[in-house]
């Protein structure tokens, strides 16, 4: 009889999540009979009860929005990249029943950029500060970029971030929005982790620096007016259904203890996109 194992996203909301497309993708390429992967709402405060009912069937937890805080508290451990950045999109169940919490945001946001030729001492600039805008830090810190400069529209919330640069063992430098155009003209890696919209005054403001690399957390719609104009100067640019694929193979992997079927995973996600 094959083991039932299961895990999922969670989220709210959560029905436009396209982890389950990745992950069965992988499931059936690798071969791994019986297992699932599903999505379930769930608010962060909601998050501890829904995680202590589970049963030994459940392999992981992928944590997205608003929820990566609470995932990282409920865990008995964590990695040192999550701690540092104070949140977690990951929640692995270790074979004595507890649980680790890891940040694959991270090391997804490394892999993408050092794709596409992020190289060390490079001048980084990140528009936003929140969530993303952590693993932004943590990942300007790996691929050890020479200065950091976060552009937000409230200067508090970059004041919140400076624990997290203090962590990461980055230099963080603020930055006004009414001066976002001038920054991203400025920087050799751009980072973008706003909402939807707010970045779109920028493409027609902006001159990009030649040679830049710019990477836009959002994909849907695609590309975004600022990628729009990154791309339309022969910019390197990559998009966030790049880091959605590269944080879900870290999960992958960490609950499978298999490793990824890449292209296949990633096959699956190009087939769903409009």
């Amino acid at each position: 009889m094959t083991l039932r194992r299961r895990a999922a996203v969670l989220g709210k909301p959560i029905a436009h999540s396209l982890s389950p497309v990745i992950h069965t993708a992988g499931y059936a390429a690798a071969g791994l009979t019986g297992w699932s992967y599903t999505r379930i709402e769930c608010a962060a405060a909601e998050l501890p009860d829904l995680v202590a009912g589970l049963g030994p069937e459940w392999a992981g937890l992928s944590v997205t929005m608003p929820g990566k805080e609470a995932a990282l508290a409920v865990a008995d451990a964590a990695s040192p990249v999550a701690a540092a950045v104070g949140a977690a999109n990951t929640l692995v169940r270790r074979p004595d029943g507890s649980w680790y919490a890891d940040n694959t945001d991270v090391a997804g946001m490394v892999h993408v950029l050092g794709e596409v030729g992020v190289v060390p001492g490079a001048d980084a600039t990140v528009l936003g500060a929140g969530g993303t805008a952590r693993a932004a830090l943590a990942a300007a810190a790996q691929l050890d970029c020479s200065s950091l400069t976060v552009v937000a529209r409230r200067a508090e919330a970059v004041d919140e971030l400076r624990p997290v640069a203090d962590a990461v063992g980055v230099v963080l430098r603020s930055g006004r929005w009414a001066d976002a155009a001038r920054h991203v003209a400025a920087a050799e890696v751009v980072v973008s982790t706003v909402p939807k919209g707010v970045a779109d005054p920028l493409a027609d403001e902006v001159s990009w620096q030649p040679g830049a690399v710019f990477f836009d957390a959002l994909y849907d719609p695609w590309p975004t007016p600022l990628a729009a104009s990154a791309l339309a100067v022969g910019l390197r640019v990559v998009s966030g259904l790049d880091l959605l694929l590269a944080q879900a193979v870290g999960q992958f992997e960490q609950f499978t203890g298999v490793r990824a079927p890449v292209e296949a995973m990633r096959a699956a996600l190009v087939r769903r996109l409009p």
